[in-house]
């Protein structure tokens, strides 16, 4: 079904404040918890990024669509995972000569409800004033009371747990068998990009459904256990810190993104807490407190570990800090050859400033 520019679409959300704009992707009505992505390019990488499940994207970037979709590069799972899309320009047609495809038919397909005509500055404002808010997208429910029924079905992302969905389902291998090292991969949703940011280091992956045991990865006898980015609430994981605390304890080198690294920062004894909106985006600051040096990061996460928590722990150490709002980046553990950041280094899009994390975890393996 091609969507005629002047189907209407509305956008409500959990505060009462309604939005009218024009219909994109499948015709439908489809809610999710709302947030904005600040950056410039990449949004094929952002919708298909498992992290976002569950979640309706803000593209603050004024025109989206132009370039279309390339399928086997740019996306970063086999399907799209956002719950929704909103945006001010929407193009249902594309210039880029490699382009596979128009946005408006991939997301179509996907079965993704979308709106655009949107003030987008004045959504973000309001948002960033709010806070994260669930929120419904509908292309043919207009009238309030019906919205406001659907609109309360939506789950909240607090205490949801997200990632045993959207995780690799049977474990599969990726890389050269005959590489040097062998990384056992926790799946809570990892993107495609870090796990290619591994085997073009020399690495061959065993990834494991997020709710496999340790005892079953311990088998392969991995040289080191990576624990990747992924949707939800950390807090409602229990399942995953215990594994990863039995990663620790077998002393070989544990590396964390995002959700890995707020699941690493439990083990440690530390908790995490909903954040007022988050960080997603491209053009983050992060300081390296080891070497003084600030980066540019790709960043994507709705929850953070507690800096005075990790300030006062004897179990982990602050290494890098957000220079926005001094939230918690990154964080050693004491004693073991393990580390974890909050911010996304394979940066797909994004600069490339932290993938040096990637090297250190190689030479801790060697």
């Amino acid at each position: 079904m091609k969507i005629i520019e002047s189907t209407p679409a509305v956008l409500l959300l959990q505060d009462g404040t309604l939005f009218h704009g024009k219909a994109l992707g499948k015709i439908g009505t489809h809610g999710g918890e709302i947030c904005f992505n600040t950056g410039m390019t990449g949004y094929q990488e952002i919708y298909t990024d498992p992290s976002y499940a569950g979640q309706v994207i803000i593209n603050t970037t004024a025109h989206i669509g132009n370039y279309g979709v390339m399928d086997a590069e740019e996306a970063e799972s086999k399907q799209v995972q956002i719950a929704g899309m909103v945006c001010n320009e929407f193009s249902s047609v594309n210039s880029r000569f490699t382009a596979t495809g128009s946005l408006q038919d991939y997301l179509e397909n996907a079965g993704i409800v979308g709106i655009s005509g949107i003030d987008t500055r004045a959504l973000v404002r309001h948002i960033r004033t709010k806070g994260v808010m669930n929120c419904l997208i509908s292309s043919e429910i207009f009238d309030l009371p019906n919205l406001q029924q659907e609109l309360a079905k939506v789950p909240d992302m607090e205490g949801l747990e997200l990632s045993s969905q959207v995780c690799t389902q049977e474990t599969y291998f990726l890389g050269d068998a005959n590489a040097d090292f062998k990384v056992a991969v926790l799946d809570l949703g990892v993107k495609k990009s870090i796990l290619s940011n591994l085997t073009d280091r020399g690495c061959y992956l065993k990834v494991f459904p997020a709710k496999t045991s340790f005892d079953e990865i311990a088998a392969w006898q991995p040289d080191g256990y990576f624990v990747s980015n992924g949707p939800g609430d950390p807090a409602v994981m229990p399942y995953a810190v215990e594994t990863v605390s039995q990663f620790l304890a077998s002393d070989k080198p544990v590396f964390g993104i995002c959700l890995g690294h707020q699941i690493l920062a439990q083990v440690c004894g530390l908790s995490t807490y909903k954040m007022h909106n988050g960080h997603r985006g491209l053009n983050h600051p992060v300081k390296n407190l080891e070497t003084g040096l600030s980066e540019i990061t790709s960043q994507n996460h709705g929850f953070a570990v507690r800096m005075e928590e990790l300030s006062a722990s004897s179990q982990a150490t602050l290494t890098h800090i957000n220079l926005n709002d001094q939230t918690v980046e990154g964080l050693r553990v004491n004693g073991k050859k393990a580390f974890s950041v909050q911010h996304h280094p394979e940066a797909s899009p994004g600069p490339h400033d932290s993938r040096y994390l990637f090297d250190q975890f190689i030479d801790l393996m060697k």
